[in-house]
C-alpha cells in the first residue's frame, strides 16, 4: 500500500496494455542432425557449435554441427573423434576451440588433444599437460584465453582439481580447484570465472576464480553433474544435469547465489551449449539419453516491468506498481544449506543472509551451541552462556542481538554477555524489534498476556495481549506489531486469533486462516509479515504459509517439509526473504529459504 506522499510529484504513464515481466524461458529450436550426447559446444544462440561427442550405438564421432538459431547444419568434422568432451568447449563461431574427451581406444583415461576452430576449418595444436574428459571450461568468447579445470582422469581414474589455462599457444597450469569433480557446469571468463556442480559424488559446491585461485562461495540448490551451463561470473545460468536421474532444473546466478528459474522442458544431462557469453540468451542441444532436441533459453520482447514501476493501467482507469510488496509476494521456498546439527525450538535473529541462531534442542538435549548464517553456509561462534530451549531471539543486526528464554543474552559479533533480565520468566514467547527497541509478548507462564519492551538496557512492563497464549508469532517493530496464532494458557487449544499492537495497546483483528502453535515467523513488519510451519488443531506438524498484508492473512506457497518449532525471531521478510530452520520433533537440521518475486499489484492510498 502506497501512501500520497511517496507517489506524489511521480510522472505516471497511461499503457493501454501492462508491461511484460522479463523472466527468461525455453522453447523449442531446430533438432540435430546427430542425435548424440557428450559433445563441447561453443559460439552464441545464433552461431552456435555442436562438436564431436558420442552418437549411437555408442561411438565417438567426429561430427560438429553449426546452428543459426532456427537450424543446424552439418559442416567440417574434427580431426579426431572423441566422446566425453561435453565442457571442453570455448570460443566463438570464427574462432573456437576443443579441448579434452575420450577417443577410441584411449582406455578411459582421457585424452590431451587441442583443436582450433578459424571458421572453415580444424588445426591440432598444443595438448593439454593433463589427459582428462568430462570437464569444465570458461565461456570468454575467443579460443586464446581459456580456463580447463576439472574432469576425469588417471587410471583408475577419477575427478580431478587440475586447472590449465590456454594463452593462445601452449596450456599453462595454474591454481587448482579446492574439490575434484568432473562434468562441471563452467561459465566466465580467465580472469573471473564460476565451476559449478559436478561429480562425483553429485555435488553442489560452487567455486569461484579470480585469476589466481579458487574460493568456495555459495551451492547451487541440486547437487548435479552434467550441467549446461553458460554467461559471466555476475550473470550466469546453469540447466539440466544428472542427479542420479535427468534433471531439468535451470539456476541463474546474480555474482553471489544462485536462483531458480524456469525449467527446460526436457530433463537431460551431457548437452552442448551455446550463447555461452550471455545469461538472457542460451541453448541446451541433444544430451543423454541420445537425443536431438535443442532448447533456447531467452526473455520477452519489451516493453518489461521494472522494481518500482507505477502506471495507470486499461487506458488510465487503474493505478498499479510493480514490486516486492505490491500485493501478495509471488514467493516461493527452496532448499537451502542444513545446520551442522539437527535442532529445534532455538532462537534467531538477524536479516535472512546474515543470521544467528542459539540454543535450542539438539539431539543430545538443551543446546548452547550458536552459528552464523552468511547467506549460504553456517559456521561455528562462541556458545552461549546457558542453553536457552524455546527462546526467541530479536534485533535486525547479526552483530547486534538477543536470545532471551527469561534470562536475556547479547551477542556484539564476536561474544555474548548477559544482561538485564525480563520482568516476568517465561518460554514460549514471541520476540520482534531491534537490539535497543525490542517487544515481547506471550509465554508458557501465568499470566501469559504480559508484553514488555527493551529499550536497549531495561525491560517494562506494558499493555497486556486480550488473549493469553505461548507459541505464537509476533511481526513488526516496538511500536507497530501483530501477535498471530498459538496456545491459549490456560486452556491448551491452539488458536488463530491475531491481535495489533499500536505501541500502547492491543487490538483484535483479523484471524489466521488456521490456528497454530509454535510456528516460524518474519518479524521485520507488521505491514507485510508471514507465519509458516507450526503444529494445527489436530497436532499435526504443517507446512502452510500465511502473509499479512496489512489487513488480512492469505495462504500462499508451502514449505516443502511439514515441521514445528523452526528457529523464531529473524528479521527476514515475507517481502524479501526468510529462513525456516530445523524444527520438528525428534530434530532435523533442514533449511529452507524464502525467496520473493516482483509482482504487479494496484496501487491504494492512505
Amino acid at each position: 500500500m502506497a501512501t500520497y506522499k511517496e507517489i506524489k510529484g511521480v510522472t505516471v504513464q497511461t499503457r493501454a496494455e501492462d508491461p511484460t515481466v522479463n523472466v527468461g524461458s525455453w522453447a523449442s529450436g531446430g533438432n540435430l542432425n546427430q542425435t548424440s550426447m557428450l559433445r563441447a559446444g561453443f559460439g552464441t544462440q545464433t552461431a552456435a557449435y555442436a562438436c564431436g561427442g558420442e552418437g549411437p550405438p555408442g561411438a565417438a564421432i567426429a561430427n560438429v554441427e553449426n546452428y543459426n538459431g532456427s537450424a543446424w547444419s552439418e559442416t567440417t568434422d574434427l580431426n579426431t573423434g572423441r566422446t566425453g568432451i561435453q565442457g571442453g568447449g570455448d570460443g566463438s563461431a570464427t574462432a573456437g576451440i576443443v579441448f579434452a574427451g575420450e577417443t577410441p581406444g584411449s582406455g578411459g583415461g582421457g585424452t590431451n588433444l587441442t583443436e582450433t576452430w578459424n571458421g572453415s576449418s580444424w588445426t591440432e595444436v598444443a595438448e593439454l599437460n593433463t589427459p582428462r574428459r568430462y570437464m569444465g571450461s570458461t565461456t570468454s568468447g575467443g579460443n586464446t584465453a581459456v580456463l580447463a579445470f576439472g574432469g576425469l582422469t588417471g587410471s583408475p581414474d577419477g575427478p580431478t582439481v587440475n586447472n590449465e589455462q590456454w594463452n593462445g599457444s601452449a596450456w599453462t597450469e595454474t591454481g587448482d580447484l579446492n574439490t575434484g569433480r568432473y562434468a562441471i557446469g563452467g561459465f566466465g571468463t580467465t580472469t573471473a570465472a564460476i565451476a559449478a556442480g559436478g561429480g562425483f559424488p553429485n555435488k553442489s559446491e560452487v567455486e569461484s576464480w579470480d585469476g589466481s585461485s579458487w574460493t568456495e562461495i555459495s551451492d547451487i540448490a541440486t547437487a548435479r553433474r552434467g550441467l549446461g551451463s553458460s554467461g559471466s561470473s555476475t550473470d550466469g545460468l546453469v540447466f539440466g544435469g544428472d542427479n542420479p536421474s535427468k534433471n531439468a532444473q535451470t539456476e541463474s546466478f546474480d555474482g553471489t547465489s544462485f536462483t531458480e528459474v524456469n525449467d527446460l522442458s526436457t530433463a537431460r544431462a551431457y548437452g552442448a551449449t551455446g550463447g555461452i557469453t550471455s545469461a538472457t540468451e542460451a541453448l541446451f542441444a541433444g544430451g543423454q539419453t541420445l537425443t536431438n532436441i535443442t532448447e533456447d533459453w531467452s526473455f520477452p520482447s519489451g516493453p518489461h516491468l521494472n522494481e518500482g514501476d507505477i502506471f495507470l493501467s486499461g487506458g488510465g482507469t487503474t493505478l498499479k506498481g510493480f514490486g516486492k510488496a505490491a500485493g501478495i509476494p509471488a514467493g516461493t521456498w527452496g532448499s537451502g544449506t542444513n545446520l551442522p546439527t539437527a535442532n529445534r525450538s532455538m532462537g534467531i535473529f538477524g536479516p535472512s543472509t546474515s543470521t544467528i541462531i542459539g540454543g535450542g534442542y539438539e539431539p543430545g538435549g538443551s543446546a548452547t551451541n550458536a552459528y552464523s548464517w552468511n547467506g549460504s553456509s553456517w559456521s561455528d561462534i562462541a556458545e552461549l552462556n546457558a542453553n536457552k530451549n524455546e527462546g526467541v531471539g530479536y534485533g535486525n543486526s547479526s552483530t547486534s542481538g538477543f536470545i532471551n528464554k527469561g534470562t536475556n543474552e547479547e551477542w556484539d559479533g564476536s561474544s555474548w554477555t548477559e544482561r538485564n533480565d525480563l520482568n516476568t520468566a517465561r518460554q514460549l514467547s514471541a520476540a520482534s524489534g531491534s537490539s535497543t527497541a525490542g517487544l515481547i509478548t506471550g509465554g508458557e507462564v501465568n499470566p501469559s498476556a504480559v508484553t514488555e519492551t527493551w529499550d536497549g538496557t531495561n525491560w517494562t512492563e506494558v499493555g497486556d495481549t486480550n488473549e493469553g497464549r505461548y507459541g505464537g508469532a509476533l511481526s513488526g517493530t516496538q511500536t507497530a506489531a501483530i501477535f498471530a496464532g498459538g496456545v491459549e494458557y490456560p486452556g491448551g487449544s491452539k488458536v488463530a486469533s491475531a491481535e495489533t499492537w499500536n505501541g500502547t495497546s492491543w487490538t483484535e483483528g483479523n484471524n489466521l486462516n488456521e490456528g497454530r502453535s509454535r510456528t516460524g515467523y518474519s518479524s521485520k513488519s507488521v505491514g507485510i509479515a508471514m507465519v509458516f510451519g507450526g503444529e494445527n488443531p489436530s497436532n499435526a506438524n504443517s507446512a502452510k504459509t500465511e502473509i499479512y498484508n496489512g489487513t488480512s492473512w492469505t495462504e500462499i506457497n508451502d514449505m516443502s517439509s511439514a515441521r514445528r518449532s523452526t528457529g523464531a525471531g529473524i528479521s527476514g521478510s515475507a517481502a524479501a526473504g526468510s529462513l525456516a530452520v530445523a524444527g520438528t520433533p525428534p530434530t532435523v537440521a533442514t533449511v529452507e529459504e524464502w525467496s520473493v518475486d516482483n509482482a504487479l499489484g494496484t496501487v491504494t492510498f492512505s
